[in-house]
């Protein structure tokens, strides 16, 4: 498969790894300082890009891949409450293609399964207040991430008793998200339901990024075969 990469920072290099190994030609790299290689033949060329950029710079990025004929994976956050709108039509009404997600870890899919199978559950016990944290490396800027988002949206659509998620609060009816930034944490996620009687608690602790680059690199694979707005439930069949 011929993969383009948009974005050449950790993420970007660790992918271009991944896909080398998985037997993958890279065969075009786009970065800040060669925004013209977008209408280039060797990008034209590309089966998918895999697109991990600014929350400020994806929106475009897609729109010019997409220009090209490539369809996208992409990790970027931040854009949705803007432009999903207008992705969401490019992709159901115009033909475009864009696999996302906040995280493309393996294991994260699978705590992602068991986080809203556990709220179903939990759902019938009100005497458990849920609350969420998540602590990353200290260079990333946005709180919460993506992935602590998206968690929370799992357990919204399954527990009543909460009405949306919220930092810095005390309201009962919101779910509560607490970040942490700290040294090169990869990224921690936990959920805990807490009583007066016991305390239960899940986590997905990553070791490093080698499972997001593995995932979107997967994610790629999946991409070339099909088309629309694409996803990790689409991908993963839990």
């Amino acid at each position: 498969m011929k993969i383009a990469l948009i974005g050449y920072g950790k993420m970007g290099k660790m992918i271009e790894q991944i896909a080398l190994s998985r037997g993958h030609e890279i065969v075009s790299i786009i970065d800040v300082d060669n925004q013209q290689d977008f209408e280039s033949e060797a990008f034209r060329s590309a089966d998918v890009a895999i697109e991990f950029t600014a929350p400020q710079a994806a929106y475009g990025n897609y729109l010019k891949a997409w220009k090209a004929g490539v369809k996208v994976v992409s990790g970027s956050t931040g854009w949705m409450k803007e432009h999903g709108d207008d992705v969401k039509k490019a992709c159901t009404a115009e033909g475009k293609t864009l696999f996302w997600a906040s995280n493309f870890s393996i294991g994260v899919a699978i705590f992602s399964a068991v986080n809203k199978y556990l709220a179903k559950i939990m759902n019938q016990f009100p005497q458990y207040d849920v609350e969420m944290e998540e602590t990353h490396h200290v260079h990333k800027l946005d709180h919460p991430s993506g992935t602590a988002i998206t968690l929370a949206e799992g357990i919204l659509e399954n527990l009543d008793r909460k009405e949306a998620w919220a930092e810095d609060t005390t309201d009962p009816k919101l779910l509560r998200i607490d970040h942490i930034r700290r040294g090169e944490v990869a990224g921690i996620h936990t959920v805990r339901y807490d009583s007066e009687a016991d305390i239960i608690t899940i986590t997905h602790d990553a070791h490093s990024r080698q499972g997001f680059a593995l995932g979107a690199v997967l994610a790629a694979e999946y991409t070339k075969e099909h088309q629309g707005l694409l996803t990790i439930s689409d991908m993963f069949k839990f």
